[in-house]
């Protein structure tokens, strides 16, 4: 694949993870202050919810290589990385929050940045390209 199918993926899933992230970060609110949850336990669901989302969108719309053919499987492998994001995620929420003072909100923001390139590079890797097929087959 080259760098512009590369690029282009990105910038799709860029689009993607945005509408999940309207969808995670209008759950966190509503769980929060709705609700009324501690943050933290908000976030982790609401990332749950903004998973989903992205899974469905990205297998619809972005990677039309699938190194797993197994559906169960792949949605395993992408909640894992999902999972290894919401852990990163939460600890980098916690850190901008509680040690740098910035309001729960602004931190989640900064966070999912970080997350977004994360999470598009372990998932490209790991289940949409040749080279994951190629992993996938050692096994």
């Amino acid at each position: 694949m080259t760098t512009a199918n590369v690029m282009h993926q990105f910038v799709r899933y860029g689009m993607v993870g945005g509408l999940a992230f309207v969808v995670d970060f209008a759950s966190l609110w509503v769980l929060t202050e709705g609700v009324g949850l501690h943050y933290l336990v908000s976030a982790s669901l609401a990332f749950l919810l903004g998973l989903i989302t992205n899974y469905v969108l990205c297998i619809a719309w972005i990677f039309a290589f699938r190194a797993v053919r197994s559906r169960a499987q792949e949605f395993t492998i992408f909640g894992l990385i999902g999972v290894a994001g919401l852990l990163l995620s939460n600890f980098l929420l916690l850190l901008f929050t509680e040690l740098a003072g910035f309001h729960y909100l602004v931190s989640k923001g900064a966070a999912a940045a970080i997350i977004l390139v994360f999470n598009f590079s372990l998932r490209r890797v790991l289940l949409f390209s040749e080279r994951a097929r190629a992993l996938v087959q050692v096994r």
